[in-house]
């Protein structure tokens, strides 16, 4: 099982164990309560189950860190995916089948990103990748998911220490810099993301890598 699948392992065992309640608790992902990021979870599986049977023929023209497409401005909700969402969310009513169905799709995606040839060629979003930097580019999202759906949950697990190192150096590929040594993996992702906004001393460390974050990834 390589960090692809025990990250996201991971992030199902964590939704998994909420109870009814925390599903309607806030979320770390602006708008969206718990229930919505399950829910955007659920599509995250559809993708990976979906690029993982796209064959490309031809040769990669990206890798883990330039299929991530960098953005200007949050998201606002406006979009007709995000705005999809949360009534898709309500629309399963109780959580026990919102449950089922990540278990369901989500297991399915594990199972399929083990049996791929990492070597392999796949298309998504105009782009083509190795099987292995599609994987390697998702362990990012379910890092800082896993960090959304615990960020008003605090008895709730949060990712793995490899997860976040993984993720942290994901991210900086993207920056085209590295973070301070002062911040935790964790702080570098939250921050360089844009999930909470950094300190006036973390400005400071951050240099002239301040005026680039947050990245907002898409």
């Amino acid at each position: 099982m390589d960090l692809f699948e025990r990250s996201w392992t991971a992030l199902l065992a964590a939704v998994a164990g909420l109870s009814d309640e925390d599903f309607e608790r806030p979320s770390g992902c602006a708008g969206w309560l718990v229930r919505d990021l399950a829910c955007h979870l659920v599509i995250d599986a559809q993708d990976v189950l979906i690029t993982l049977v796209t064959p490309a023929v031809t040769e990669p023209t990206a890798d883990a860190v330039s299929y991530w497409d960098v953005g200007d401005e949050p998201p606002t909700g406006d979009d007709p995916l995000d705005a999809l969402i949360p009534r898709l969310a309500a629309a399963y009513g109780e959580p026990r089948w919102l449950k089922f169905h990540l278990d369901d799709v989500g297991s399915a995606a594990g199972r399929a990103a083990g049996l791929a040839d990492r070597a392999a060629r796949v298309s998504t979003q105009e782009k083509v990748l190795t099987v292995g930097d599609f994987l390697s580019a998702y362990v990012l999202e379910w890092t800082l998911h896993h960090l959304d759906l615990v960020a008003h949950l605090p008895p709730v697990a949060g990712p793995s220490a490899e997860a976040l190192a993984a993720a942290r150096a994901l991210l900086e590929g993207i920056a085209g810099a590295a973070f301070p040594g002062s911040f935790s993996d964790t702080d570098a992702l939250l921050v360089g993301t844009g999930r909470r906004a950094a300190t006036g001393a973390e400005r400071a460390a951050l240099g002239g890598l301040a005026a680039r974050v947050p990245l907002i990834l898409g």
